[in-house]
Order: C-alpha cells, then structure tokens, then sequence
C-alpha cells in the first residue's frame, strides 16, 4: 500500500519583511526553508531585507538566501518576486536591481479575483523615526553592539527590539499610515511590514496586516490564495 504523500498547497503570493540580513538575529536559514517548501506565484519581500549597507556582514546562510531569491527571479520560473524597499534597504535600491534583475518599489499594488492590494514597507509612517533620526541611529548603533554580545538565542537583543517598537506606538501609527495611503488607491487589505509585530485589524472598512518579521521566534508571513483570502502564518 502506497502511502500519500501530502503537497503543499500553490498560494497565489507570499509576503515577508524585515529579514536584516547581516544582523545577529536575522533566521536566514528559516525563511530559506519556507521558501524552498513553500509553491508561490508572487512573492513579495517587503522591506528591510538587508540591515544595512555593509555586505561584510552577511553570513554564509545570509548568501545562501539571497541567492535563491535571484534564483526565483529567472525568467522561466515563470514567477514574480517584488522587492518593496524599507528604511534599512532603501540605500540599497540600485544595487539590488542590478544584482537581482528586478525592480525594486517604494510600494505595490495588485489584483486578485476583484480584490485590491497594497504592500508599502510602513517607515514612512514611523514619526519618531522621522523626527529623531540621530537618536534612531545612535540606538540602532547600540542594538547592534548588545546583539555580538548576546546569548545564543539573543533573548535580550529580541526582548529590546519588542519593547521598542511598542513603547514608541510605531505599530498604531504605521497601521493608521497604511490605511490612509491604501485608501487612495482604493484598495482592500492593506499590507505593511517595519513594527516587525505581526498584527491584522480592521480600520475603516479596510483590511490591514502587518507581516512581522523574521528577528523574532516565531517568524511569521501572509499568503494571499486565488480566492484573495489572506492568512497570516507564524512558521510553525
């Protein structure tokens, strides 16, 4: 008797955010091997792929990432991938476009079975950010050093990141933000990624989702199937 085995179910598109590779935190390797389980059409990488600009900082399993991202963006995989710049990567536009043969966006918009959907990284919606730039930097400076010098696991690097984003109300703001700049295109759900907090709400008849991130245990995604339902997923 033959056992069946069970496939993984094509979703129209997939959307991640705020990998930062380069830093300590970043679960490359996760992320590689829900891409590589996982039967897209589109692929959407929201914002803050990289951490920075310098690429000294990427780790073996760092590459290994990018490069099946290049990979699936071969003409005959006959599949999208729409890289939508964040705040960490926005420096990194030119250099991604040319590395990886793709456009990369300040937002996107798109249709699924009469649905309408925006992806915008949500910085541009991070007030504090906006206003304090130095303190921003000097912070990220320090978050840095903490992560070389935590535990395996960066509980303490992790537990920062968490407490930061919500004690600054980022993720009201970029949710609000969203759904502001969504409606003008007349959209449904609204995606976002930068709180790295993954959410869902409803706010003025509009769908919006925050997609997390993948810093954090556990990571988490959304995938949109050919009906336009929309799931947000941890990666258990």
């Amino acid at each position: 008797m033959k056992l069946k085995v069970s496939r993984p179910k094509t979703v129209d598109t997939l959307i991640v955010s705020d990998v930062h590779l380069g830093a300590d935190v970043s679960r490359a390797s996760a992320l590689l091997t829900l891409l590589k389980k996982s039967k897209f059409k589109r692929l959407v990488l929201l914002g803050d792929i990289f951490d920075d600009l310098n690429f000294h900082r990427l780790k073996h399993n760092h590459w290994d990432l990018v490069s099946h991202i290049r990979h699936l963006t071969k003409e005959e995989r006959g599949m999208e991938v729409v890289w939508v710049f964040g705040n960490h990567d926005e420096l990194l536009v030119r250099v991604m476009e040319a590395f990886l043969g793709l456009e990369v966006r300040e937002h996107y918009a798109w249709e699924i079975a009469g649905k309408k959907f925006f992806a915008i990284h949500g910085h541009q919606f991070d007030y504090f950010l906006i206003h304090n730039r130095f303190m921003s930097n000097v912070a990220t400076l320090i978050y840095r050093f903490i992560q070389k010098f935590d535990t395996t696991n960066h509980v303490i690097s992790r537990y920062l990141k968490r407490t930061s984003k919500g004690w600054l109300r980022v993720s009201k703001d970029v949710a609000l933000g969203g759904v502001k700049i969504g409606k003008k295109s007349h959209a449904d759900y609204i995606f976002c990624g930068h709180t790295h907090k993954a959410m869902k709400l409803a706010i003025d008849g509009i769908k919006y989702f925050n997609t997390g991130c993948w810093t954090d245990l556990p990571s988490t995604y959304i995938t949109i199937d050919k009906d336009a339902h929309v799931e947000s997923h941890d990666e258990n």
